[in-house]
């Protein structure tokens, strides 16, 4: 009788820590998820769509724009008309993205652009720019970009 109580027991305990063990998948931390190369597949403007990765009626190509985290902390930033910067990036938190040092300086940032993460995932990053780009006239842009 015993024995049939030991065996029980320790079948319990068997299933219970197999059970915590299995907690489920956890999420990678962002500085790991952003660590990709992105391009876009949406752009907007000033709240105005400008362009849409496969559309026949943009306003503006962004076809060349990328973005290009996938050896941190060096970034490579292609903006729309192909113009090249390279320089670092960092996190500051789970919500910001900032590009420094960037050579040459992009028009009218002084070497620093600064984004804010909406979202992210395995495939999919949104990004909002905190401050106007000039090379846009001035607008304040909506980045949806994927990792291809």
């Amino acid at each position: 009788m015993r024995k049939t109580y030991s065996i029980a027991f320790l079948s319990v305990l068997a299933l219970f820590s197999l059970m915590m063990g299995c907690g489920g998948s956890k999420v990678a931390p962002v500085s790991e998820r952003i660590a990709k190369v992105w391009t876009a597949s949406k752009v907007d403007e000033n709240s105005t769509t400008v362009y849409t990765k496969g559309g026949t009626n943009n306003i503006r190509n962004y076809t060349s724009f990328k973005l290009d985290l996938s050896s941190a902390p060096t970034v490579k930033y292609t903006e729309y008309d192909g113009n090249t910067f390279t320089g670092q990036y960092s996190l500051p938190d789970d919500n910001t993205l900032k590009l420094t040092n960037l050579n040459p300086s992009p028009t009218g940032d002084n070497g620093t652009i600064t984004f804010t993460i909406n979202s992210i995932d395995d495939s999919n990053l949104k990004l909002t720019r905190t401050t106007a780009s000039q090379k846009t006239g001035n607008t304040t842009n909506v980045y949806t970009l994927t990792n291809p």
